[in-house]
């Protein structure tokens, strides 16, 4: 699988009746980050994204479908995807540095990868920056967060600093969705909350995750400890309910490949639809 495959099959998404396929923005290396809306654009609408960690691709994939199968439902509202928020990156994972033209950056990445070209466990985008740390959301105050690049949690040299980042808020400021969901890999947990939150915010949130549970049976936890995310910048900047959905066990390896797909989504059909009838009654 490459990049540009991925990306086909994103775009193949515009010839389903009622979906819409556009371009969000261009990451650091200049590749598109595309997004695709189906439903209506009134009423209430849901972002869901994938990918902003490279080795979790099979969100990309996972996304793909999801709107592939709500374009056989009846719903109300719409649903934003942005499948692919990190396309630099997830090529790092599945073709290492050979797309790179510049040497200099070549070298930089393979030095920050310990000297291996093997990139396959990197979450970070083609400036060592792990995107789902880098948002304004108390940012570099996480349990796991590291100060210098790195395959994975290197917060930026400051919040905001990278492309994607900037492309994903400014895109969620003019869409102004009523939820959003943030699809990452592994471990079968929706996570939800975030500090700061009233607690009639934090039960709405829980109501909406439960909801989510039912139809996927992934175990809820609330989120300590982990800041700067997507998610996290969505509670504290749009006020409105935030998940973040860990897909696939332990068992299937990293990065989860493929053939796992259809397990997940079957986990994973109905939840834009259940997360859309639990912000209509929460």
């Amino acid at each position: 699988m490459t990049i540009q495959e991925i990306n086909t099959r994103i775009l193949g998404l515009g010839a389903i009746p009622n979906v819409d396929v556009f371009n969000v923005g261009y990451s650091l290396l200049g590749r598109p980050i595309i997004g695709v809306h189906i439903g209506s654009y009134s009423g209430n609408q849901i972002l869901i994204q994938g990918a902003i960690h490279a080795r979790e691709y099979i969100t990309a994939l996972l996304l793909i479908e999801q709107v592939k199968y709500l374009a056989t439902q009846e719903f109300d509202g719409g649903f934003y995807f942005i499948p692919l928020m990190n396309p630099d990156g997830v090529d790092l994972v599945l073709e290492g540095t050979k797309n790179i033209q510049c040497e200099k950056l070549r070298d930089f990445l393979v030095l920050v990868n310990d000297g291996s070209q093997d990139f396959s466990e990197w979450k970070a985008n083609a400036n060592a920056v792990d995107l789902n740390v880098n948002f304004d959301a108390d940012w570099g105050q996480g349990t796991q967060n590291v100060f210098c690049p790195a395959p994975a949690n290197f917060v930026g040299y400051y919040p905001n600093s990278e492309r994607e980042v900037r492309i994903l808020e400014e895109f969620a400021l003019r869409n102004r969705p009523q939820m959003t969901i943030s699809y990452h890999s592994r471990g079968e947990v929706i996570y939800y909350g975030f500090t700061g939150q009233t607690e009639q915010e934090l039960n709405r949130d829980l109501r909406i995750a439960n909801a989510i549970a039912g139809v996927t049976g992934y175990q809820i936890l609330r989120s300590y400890g982990s800041v700067g995310g997507f998610k996290d910048w969505t509670t504290r900047v749009l006020n409105v309910p935030a998940v973040t959905i860990e897909v696939g066990n332990f068992t299937m390896g990293s990065p989860i490949t493929e053939e796992y797909l259809p397990e997940i989504f079957e986990q994973n059909k109905l939840v834009p639809q259940t997360a859309m009838n639990a912000l209509e009654n929460s």
